[in-house]
């Protein structure tokens, strides 16, 4: 075996041993793009045969007339459209016979990936790791600031980016052909058995690294109509982990996996010599990926403060400069290295999706002689070293201290440096995208509908449609006598409409009835009629938030316990609902809400439940009512002033439409919170 340093590297060996295929190659992909250069350091290629990944097929079936190449890929969700090439499949497959077919896997269930990446030639020989063969991957082990060869098809350059991939040979590349296989039938794709080639498929230009390994192989597979769920990955991050005694080294794109951050610390609490160094991205290109995996950090970090063992954790990520610009290294590999013996290199990063929603492969090697320790050691220190841009010598010296290494090379002002993950930035929402980027199983949108449509819940939407259809007509023909009468509150505020401060004197009277408890819906519903739809809805919403505020600072005020000792039982029984669920909590509870406006306000105050969740959560919970009320409460003064069974229609159309957007929003949300538990 052998393990490829960054693309180039990988692309150079894949085309040398793609060179040497003889019948059939299985390439098993996130994303495969026609347009990858597969190529060297240099760039440049001695076998006369187009640069270009699909073109180099192509001209390879060429010239070896048994040649079979079939491509399986992920049918990508919408969200990547724009990431991804398209009509890739006639790109690949065009002019050639039927000899390279193109699938894409789309059995999977709903939230999950095909994110193995896998390419097995004439079952004899494989290749395993964190890289696609795609573009903006290909990268030098240099990582220069600027490299010329580094640019999209478009000639748009991209920054450094690092990777690992693992190349083996003999059992391990038969047992990698099965699951090739096995993945292209799940798929729906007809395939033939793979049949080992005789011959030297191991390229002269690769050096082995090590021979006679013992290796192991990791999958994770969702539970789906074609199989049973498969949870290897998650089992031997718990079971190396486990074996570890002096230091583990890991390179991983996302750490936002809570599992196994609490299986580090315990082991760290119980090994006080064990030192982890985690290297992993600064930040992540795509929004989507920043506010789910990049705002997961904060939660990765919390069993290792608990357990008092984060001066033992060093979580890092790789720079390059020179004296005019600097680049964090983008890190996509996924690789971890247990002391001296054991090593994994694989598709599977240390988020949730990886345990349980997302097909995975790693390579799991286990040392059985010194001569096995010596190459995982040297493995470790070289990829330290590269990072730093020092050699495996200077690693090797300075391991007794490596953090100390670390930082003073770093503050040296070295061109090539590690440095650490700034943890304090929390992308605002997410609370609300986690938990459909990085889900631990696959979306279950059935196991929502059925948690919120429940007998409580039916009776429930009945109730609040005959309730306003009553308060509409009780309006007109009922002599209410209460302050809570929507037109009563609504002449209080008309007789400001006119003036420049309508609208803070309207949120002035959502602070003021708070305070009392007032119902916040019919604030919301005499505004809108009041002001109009429009400069209604932005006086209730402003009000609305005020009026949490100011209930916030006061339960915060009050604190925890005494708090507890005024409201009982049934304040603990919210407060639960709120803390620790952030964003998400706040809006469903906006929307299914277990106990007075006022009350929620005041009990998160009391809560550790940081303001801006707190904020952020009202708004989307409260959005949908207020806009749909600013319509219906315009609606009801229209009725109340001319009532006609002409605007009894628009009036009823409207507060289905109410109902209809709050049960939607609130199924969202439902669903969300039950993702997080």
């Amino acid at each position: 075996m052998a393990v490829l340093n960054d693309a180039a590297e990988y692309f150079a060996a894949l085309r040398d041993v793609l060179l040497r295929a003889q019948q059939q190659v299985y390439i098993i992909g996130w994303d495969i793009h026609s347009e990858t250069d597969l190529v060297g350091p240099s760039g440049r290629v001695a076998d006369a045969l187009p640069v270009k990944l699909g073109p180099f097929l192509k001209a390879l079936l060429r010239i070896k007339p048994d040649l079979r190449i079939d491509i399986l890929t992920w049918d990508f969700a919408a969200l990547y459209a724009a990431e991804r090439e398209w009509n890739s499949a006639r790109k690949f497959t065009a002019g050639c016979d039927g000899r390279i077919r193109f699938c894409l896997d789309g059995c999977l269930p709903l939230g999950s990936a095909q994110h193995q990446k896998i390419v097995v030639i004439d079952n004899a020989i494989a290749f395993v790791g964190g890289l696609d063969l795609t573009i903006r991957r290909w990268d030098t082990s240099e990582h220069r600031l600027d490299h010329p060869l580094r640019r999209d098809p478009h000639g748009k350059p991209y920054p450094p980016f690092h990777d690992v991939q693992c190349m083996v040979e003999g059992a391990a590349a038969a047992a990698l052909g099965e699951i090739a296989t096995a993945r292209w039938i799940a798929a729906g794709c007809s395939c033939e058995p793979l049949v080992p080639v005789a011959g030297d498929h191991w390229p002269a230009s690769v050096p082995a690294q090590a021979r006679d390994i013992t290796a192991g192989i990791a999958r994770t597979e969702p539970k789906s109509e074609t199989g049973q769920e498969v949870n290897e990955v998650a089992r031997l991050f718990e079971a190396s982990i486990d074996t570890a005694n002096r230091f583990i080294y890991i390179e991983n794109q996302f750490t936002s996996a809570t599992e196994i951050a609490r299986s580090l610390a315990r082991r760290m609490v119980d090994v006080p010599a064990l030192r982890v160094l985690i290297v992993t991205p600064k930040a992540h290109s795509s929004w989507f990926e920043s506010q789910a995996m990049q705002g997961g950090r904060g939660g990765f970090l919390e069993p290792f403060v608990a357990a008092g063992v984060i001066d033992r954790l060093r979580v890092l990520y790789p720079t390059v400069r020179d004296a005019k610009a600097s680049s964090a290294v983008m890190v996509h590999s996924k690789v971890m290295i247990v002391d001296d013996g054991f090593l994994r290199i694989g598709s599977a990063n240390l988020n949730n999706r990886s345990m349980g929603a997302d097909t995975e492969c790693d390579l799991a090697f286990e040392a059985g002689s010194e001569r096995h320790r010596d190459f995982i050691r040297s493995l470790r220190r070289r990829l330290i070293a590269h990072f730093c841009g020092l050699d495996e010598a200077t690693i090797a010296a300075g391991e007794d201290d490596l953090f100390g290494l670390i930082d003073r090379h770093a503050a040296s002002g070295a061109s090539r440096a590690l440095v650490p993950v700034d943890f304090e930035h929390m992308p605002a929402l997410t609370e609300i995208v986690q938990p459909i980027a990085d889900p631990r199983r696959p979306l279950d949108l059935q196991r929502a509908a059925r948690r919120m449509w429940n007998g409580r819940t039916v009776l429930a939407a009945a109730g609040t449609a005959a309730a306003l259809a009553g308060l509409a007509l009780a309006w007109r023909y009922t002599p209410l006598r209460s302050y809570t009468d929507l037109g009563y509150v609504s002449s209080l505020i008309s007789q400001y409409a006119q003036s420049a401060f309508a609208p803070l004197y309207a949120v002035v009277l959502f602070v003021l009835g708070g305070l009392i408890v007032f119902p916040v819906i019919v604030l919301i519903a005499a505004t809108a009629a009041a002001l109009g739809p429009w400069i209604g809805a932005l006086s209730a919403t402003a009000g609305v938030l005020t009026s949490s505020l100011v209930l916030f600072m006061i339960g915060r005020f009050m604190g925890h316990k005494r708090l507890q000792a005024i409201l009982g039982a049934r304040a603990l029984r919210v407060q639960n609902r709120i803390v620790g669920r952030g964003v998400v909590a706040v809006a469903m509870i906006r929307m299914v809400p277990i106990a007075p406006f006022t009350l929620v306000n005041v009990l998160a105050g009391a809560s550790q439940l940081r303001l801006s969740d707190f904020l952020i959560g009202t708004l989307l919970g409260m959005a949908p009512g207020i806009i749909t009320m600013a319509a219906l409460g315009a609606q009801i003064a229209d009725f109340a002033r001319h009532a006609s069974w002409s605007n009894v229609f628009p009036l009823a159309l409207t507060i289905v439409l109410w109902i209809a957007v709050c049960l939607a929003v609130q199924f969202l949300v439902t669903w969300l919170s039950g993702r997080r538990t």
